[in-house]
């Protein structure tokens, strides 16, 4: 029977539903983390009669068809890329994004990543890095005897530094942008790399047209809200709990038709 492989699409569909929310539930204290969601097409119809179709000669047409579907399937799991409230932190080298853009990150194989954990550190030279020790682009280091860092909402970082009158520069943040940031693809640890889906990065500095500022001494949380996780989740379960009445359902059915044959 059909309705038990058309049912079957649709539990499947909603158990990764499931997967995706429980994600996002996961994530919810995961500094820049993005919210994702599922989204679903329909599958082929088997089409018995075409709308439009000819009913006698004098061209009557049938106003509309019968087709039969065949299920649901996933079509994607975007993310939705939405500013995520700053909460403060009092840390220096804590830099939050508010508005557009990705801070540029270099990989230990040379590649550059990209994320909106500003959560930084300094490692034993003084550089800027990541938690996990990868090196924040253009390169910024901090002298070891620097007593303040600030960090503007341009990005230009400057440190004070015994016996100078004046603030040194150190450098400035880089950031970047993409024309279809959903396209990014998400590698863990917090950090994304570009696809052919979300186009080369757009390369700039906060504050400019088209980027967001920085804010030192924030970060920026998950926009992920519990409850609307919590709301889909139900009604996740519930779909899922439908699609299986409608495989005990079709089952009756196969049963009591096999019934009625051994009769």
């Amino acid at each position: 029977m059909r309705a038990l492989q058309t049912a079957a699409t649709g539990m499947m569909a909603q158990e990764l539903n499931v997967q995706v929310i429980s994600n996002n539930i996961a994530n919810q204290r995961t500094t820049g983390y993005k919210r994702q969601r599922a989204q679903f097409q329909d599958l082929m119809y088997e089409t018995q009669r075409r709308p439009g179709s000819a009913t006698s000669d004098q061209g009557n047409q049938v106003p509309a068809g019968i087709t039969i579907g065949s299920g649901v399937k996933t079509a994607s799991t975007p993310r939705a890329m939405s500013q995520g409230p700053l909460n403060p932190t009092e840390k220096d080298y804590d830099v939050a994004i508010r508005g557009e853009g990705f801070f540029r990150i270099r990989r230990p194989d040379g590649t550059i990543a990209y994320t909106r954990d500003g959560s930084f550190e300094l490692d034993s030279q003084g550089q800027l890095v990541t938690a996990d020790g990868y090196l924040v682009e253009p390169g910024i280091t901090v002298p070891q005897n620097a007593s303040k860092v600030t960090i503007n909402a341009q990005g230009q970082i400057q440190a004070t530094i015994p016996g100078q009158t004046q603030p040194q520069d150190l450098g400035q943040l880089q950031l970047a942008r993409f024309v279809n940031k959903v396209g990014l693809e998400s590698i863990g640890d917090n950090l994304f790399v570009e696809t052919p889906a979300s186009g080369q990065p757009i390369d700039g500095t906060a504050g400019s047209e088209g980027f967001g500022t920085l804010q030192q001494a924030y970060l920026e949380e998950a926009n992920v809200n519990a409850v609307t996780e919590i709301s889909a989740l139900i009604a996740a379960q519930r779909a899922y709990e439908m699609n299986a009445r409608i495989i005990t359902a079709a089952d009756q059915m196969l049963s009591s038709t096999t019934q009625m044959f051994r009769g």
